[in-house]
């Protein structure tokens, strides 16, 4: 079983120069049919957004369009989709496909698709949401891109968990596996500290828990003052989630609780 169900793919208006941006696209959407992945998109009926919305209905699969009523008056919505959801604004239509998908997709595209992926990996760094994202480096398309990225994680402006939370595949079968290997992470909303202490409820990050010194797990902090960061494991029932907790005072009644 997996979290993954929508795939949210971000592509370009356009079909680019060579014919292997849309053979690449098409692969893509039969391999995620494949899978019984319905995929997600900007509703458009050109470019690799339509092509690739052709190629996974053509494979049974089930397509949803997110479009904003101004690209519906200039007659470029896809009209034989699944679905296809018109909104207002391009903000909410971005909103509409992320809370739609389970993981989010960039094929090549223009400005709109870099936007939209640099948007929701921003979402994911801010802990918006837990959802995987990748992108499909089709004959290169991405490697300047990837270069650039490496070369602000060497200069200190991004962080190598961040880097690393960015997938990239030459193949679209290797890239879904992927995106499906990931289970999506939850701050759980209460945690249970053993005998020492109650469900606890989480609100901006924070836990108030009083332990007890016999309850207290090695290594941990105690009353004579918080040491090293420990990680709590069957304690926080998520799907065996660890999460790092760093102690803020000496008699461990609050915490900061954060992803590890």
């Amino acid at each position: 079983m997996t979290d993954v169900d929508t795939v949210c793919v971000f592509c370009g208006s356009a079909v680019g120069t060579p014919a292997k941006y849309v053979d690449a696209a098409r692969a893509f959407a039969r391999e995620a049919v494949s899978r019984r992945i319905r995929l997600v998109y900007g509703g458009a009926s050109v470019g690799l957004m339509g092509a690739i919305a052709d190629a996974a209905l053509e494979a049974g699969g089930e397509v949803v369009g997110v479009i904003p009523q101004a690209l519906v008056d200039r007659e470029v919505a896809h009209r034989g989709l699944t679905e296809l959801r018109i909104v207002q604004t391009m903000h909410e239509r971005k909103a509409t496909m992320e809370q739609l998908a389970d993981a989010f997709v960039a094929l090549p595209g223009g400005l709109g698709t870099l936007e939209e992926l640099f948007e929701v990996w921003t979402w994911g760094m801010l802990g918006l949401h837990e959802k995987p994202y990748g992108v499909l480096d089709t004959a290169g398309y991405y490697t300047q891109l990837i270069r650039f990225l490496d070369h602000a994680r060497d200069e200190g402006f991004i962080r190598q968990a961040q880097r690393d939370d960015l997938t990239v595949s030459t193949s679209p079968a290797e890239l879904l596996t992927t995106l499906l290997a990931h289970k999506q992470r939850r701050l759980p909303s209460s945690v249970h500290f053993g005998d020492g202490g109650d469900p606890s409820p989480l609100g901006e990050e924070k836990v108030r828990v009083t332990w007890s010194r016999a309850t207290l797990p090695a290594g941990s902090a105690h009353e004579d003052g918080p040491q090293s960061a420990y990680h709590l494991d069957s304690e926080v029932s998520e799907a065996g989630v660890a999460w790092r907790v760093g102690c803020s005072c000496a008699r461990l009644d609050t915490t900061r609780v954060r992803r590890a």
